[in-house]
């Protein structure tokens, strides 16, 4: 692994203008319009920040999931945050972050295009290309040398029983269907297609200015990042700052996602078919009218969870890394699902300043 994090100049750079950012009075209060002590909205950080603790111990939902790392800050810091369970994850834990990625890549799209995109941007980032038959595991090599020489191209046209990643299924053309090959696809068509781990990985970087670190270990743009808590924090910090196009596009562009409730638009999502939330440009919108809170987010298929929430003042990262065990929670999206259900009850708690039981 030393080969993905062997600078750390970015992070250190990072740190530095937290560090004065903070001293200038940008940091841990939420903002310059806030009651002292507050954080927003009339609930003291004191308050948000011990039954954000309590929930993340005791509440079910999260003991279930044990071990995983957490943590809440705003657009200067982390405020609070703790390794629950045996302490084995940590904000320095590097993992696969899988569909956290696509957040990302979303939030790259949009400096690369300088904040303008196209209508074929706009439709690859809420997955409506109809190039819903990419598999994951088919871009994953045993042999690491065969990894680090797979392209982005290869990857696109993998096949196993008689399918290919790059095959095209008109009946999903138009109607959002939640699948890596819309990404995958975006980058064959823009110059991405002869790239390995390491090119993709200097790709982006270069977008986004060096600010936070990132890595591939699997050339795949909607799914195949390498990361920790501590660098997509980072990231998450640069879109509330605004150094990120991403600010001011949340949540636009959003589609309906489940065929339950529009046929017409969606044929397949992995969120519980008894809610409905919507797909922006690389990210969720969780705004089910009964469980849903309007939050941002892009939680990944083993288990890592960050969102923004919608008042876009606070951040969130959940962390652990879990292989589905079954195949029922690998069609069900289970791993995800329940990391989803422990972070937003710590987000609950946060933005109420009341611990969830």
């Amino acid at each position: 692994m030393n080969r993905r994090f062997s600078s750390l100049l970015p992070a250190l750079s990072g740190l530095l203008l937290i560090s004065l950012l903070t001293a200038c009075g940008g940091g841990g209060g939420g903002g310059d319009d806030d009651e002292i002590g507050t954080g927003g909205g009339g609930v003291t950080l004191d308050k948000r920040i011990t039954a954000a603790r309590s929930t993340a111990a005791t509440n079910n939902a999260c003991t279930a999931i044990e071990p995983f790392y957490w943590e809440i800050g705003d657009r200067s810091d982390r405020i609070t945050g703790n390794s629950e369970g045996n302490g084995s994850v940590i904000a320095s834990t590097e993992m696969r972050i899988a569909s956290a990625s696509k957040w990302v890549f979303g939030a790259y799209v949009l400096q690369k295009r300088n904040n303008v995109l196209t209508e074929a941007d706009v439709k690859a980032l809420t997955m409506r290309t109809g190039y819903s038959n990419h598999r994951y595991r088919l871009c994953i090599k045993s042999n690491p040398a065969q990894q680090e020489t797979l392209t982005v191209g290869d990857c696109f046209a993998a096949s196993a029983s008689g399918s290919a990643n790059s095959d095209y299924v008109a009946g999903d053309d138009g109607k959002f269907h939640y699948n890596g090959g819309h990404f995958q696809r975006w980058a064959m068509q823009n110059g991405l297609q002869d790239d390995v781990n390491d090119d993709l990985t200097v790709e982006l970087r270069n977008q986004f200015a060096s600010a936070f670190l990132l890595d591939f270990d699997s050339p795949q743009l909607a799914a195949g990042l390498y990361m920790n808590s501590l660098q997509y924090a980072f990231f998450l910090r640069s879109i509330l700052t605004g150094d990120l196009f991403m600010l001011n596009r949340l949540g636009t562009e959003a589609v309906c996602t489940n065929p339950a409730t529009c046929p017409d638009q969606a044929t397949y999502t992995p969120i519980p078919s008894d809610e409905n939330w919507h797909y922006s440009l690389g990210h969720w919108v969780e705004d089910d009218p009964e469980e849903g809170d309007g939050a941002f987010s892009s939680p990944g298929y083993f288990g890592f969870y960050p969102w923004i929430d919608s008042s876009k003042r606070w951040y969130g990262v959940l962390a652990r890394v879990v292989e589905p065990a079954t195949l029922q929670d690998i069609l069900s999206n289970g791993t995800a699902q329940s990391s989803v259900e422990c972070g937003r009850r710590i987000r609950k708690a946060w933005i109420t300043g009341v611990a969830q039981d």
